[in-house]
């Protein structure tokens, strides 16, 4: 028997996938439906291969958006191209045979089937029977197949931890090794999205306007409220990706995001998630418990608007506005002062402007893709003039509500001189008119709160408004 005729068996997730289908599947039915998280159970009751059944029976997944480990791929279309190949996975048969579909080049699939989980001892009697014993060569990654590889001839070892392909190398010869750099503390900061945190810097915001920054309580409750929104805040960016995979594979530069790519695993997320936000709030807690309701409305909001909402064309952009918003209330219950009845009407109009640009910015990115509708969004290309002159509507609301301010009684009982805040008025109408300028030329690539945070312009604009500020106290 020649090398070509000892067939090559390629397990599926973690290792012709980086990531897996199981996971996958069953995120993409809670994004439709969160009550089917109900069932989960029940399916299990009946075997995981029922359950991975159940599932895929209610879910349609992109095979070519999967995220394939190009080196294997290249190696099974190249040098390896010539044996026979079959694919060997614990996936239900329907993604597996898609995969294989997209692929090519594989012989045989053999997968779970509904009755029969096809992992660890069983992918091996079945592998067993079909090839017989050392019959064939295994491609894997987990501890699962060190049961595979005891009956192998040789083995393929991808995308394991230095221990396992040790221990795989200790009952069977090891042809290659497919090594992937693990997920380090860059994947993880890029996954948490520390820079989005500039957004909570709006607690800060009463703050200042009720003239209490020198005060040593406040200035602790506001921190404390900005690292509790800091992590409340990661632990639901975690959560909206892996709701998100398949609409975020299908943007330019969302694909690139961790899970959506492969290089952080799914399970990893699924831990971090909660503890970040228990963390969260244990520090609102600390903070004070009418803080920790403000928090856990904001918490609420967030997870509508990943279960459902953001596929919902406007309303998505209102509850966008309106957690900037919370930011703000937040900061202000932490600080134990009044609520402003005029910072709430301004950051609303102002914070809609914002969220107007940035689904602006994704469907002008669409536009120039070709494509007409926004993958997960209740959108199409056509609603790009629409949406530009509802935004800037929006943002000269902002400006009018600034300027009836100036003009009330509320500003006289903080200023001095409430007749200088007139000079934020042409400032923020230069800003808003920018910044949609920006966006119409397709240079904003950065979430526009962030950009606003980060540009050099902005920064000097923000110069400019903190010494009127100043100058009418």
């Amino acid at each position: 028997m020649t090398e070509r005729d000892i067939p090559l068996c390629v397990d599926l997730d973690g290792t012709l996938i980086r990531t897996d289908m199981l996971l996958e599947s069953a995120l993409a039915l809670l994004r439709k439906n969160p009550a089917y998280a109900l069932k989960f159970g029940m399916w299990l009751l009946r075997g995981k291969a029922h359950l991975k059944r159940e599932i895929a029976a209610r879910t349609q997944l992109d095979a070519s958006l999967l995220p394939y480990n190009a080196p294997l791929v290249a190696w099974l279309r190249g040098e390896a191209a010539q044996r026979r190949q079959v694919l060997c996975t614990a996936s239900d048969s329907k993604f597996a045979d898609a995969v294989a579909a997209h692929i090519g080049g594989f012989d045989e699939v053999l997968a779970s089937d509904g009755i029969h989980n096809l992992a660890g001892e069983k992918k091996a009697d079945a592998l067993r029977e079909r090839f017989g014993d050392h019959g064939f060569d295994y491609a894997g990654n987990a501890t699962p197949d060190l049961a595979v590889w005891r009956h192998a001839r040789r083995g393929i070892v991808v995308n394991a931890t230095s221990s396992l392909a040790k221990r795989a190398a200790d009952i069977v010869e090891v042809e290659r090794v497919f090594e992937d750099a693990p997920g380090g503390l860059r994947v993880w900061l890029k996954a948490l999205r520390l820079h989005q945190w500039l957004k909570n810097l709006l607690v800060f915001l009463p703050l200042f306007a009720s003239h209490r920054a020198f005060n040593p309580d406040a200035i602790l409750a506001s921190l404390l409220a900005f690292l509790s929104f800091g992590l409340c805040a990661s632990g639901v960016y975690l959560l909206n990706d892996l709701l998100d995979l398949e609409a975020d594979r299908n943007h330019p530069r969302k694909r690139l995001r961790p899970f959506a790519a492969g290089t952080l695993p799914i399970t990893a997320g699924l831990v971090a998630a909660p503890l970040l936000t228990v963390a969260s709030f244990t520090l609102a807690l600390a903070v004070g418990p009418r803080f920790a309701l403000v928090l856990l409305g904001y918490y609420a909001l967030t997870l509508g608007y990943s279960f459902g909402v953001k596929r919902i064309a406007m309303l998505d952009m209102v509850v966008l506005a309106a957690l900037y918003t919370v930011r703000i209330v937040a900061g202000t219950v932490a600080i134990q002062a009044a609520l402003s009845f005029w910072l709430l009407a301004f950051s609303m109009f102002l914070f809609l402007s914002l969220a107007m640009i940035k689904r602006y910015t994704e469907l002008r990115a669409m536009l120039l893709q070709g494509r007409n509708r926004a993958g997960g969004r209740g959108y199409q290309v056509d609603d790009l003039q629409l949406i530009q002159s509802l935004g800037g509507a929006s943002g000269y609301l902002a400006v009018l509500v600034l300027a009836l301010y100036i003009n009330s009684t509320a500003s006289e009982a903080l200023y001095r001189h409430p007749q200088v805040l007139w000079l934020l008025c042409p400032m923020l109408l230069y800003w808003i008119s920018r910044v949609w300028l920006i966006a119409h030329r397709g240079a904003m690539h950065d979430d526009p709160v962030v950009f606003a945070l980060t540009d050099g312009v902005s920064r000097i604009v923000l110069l400019i408004c903190a010494s009127v500020v100043v100058g009418a106290i």
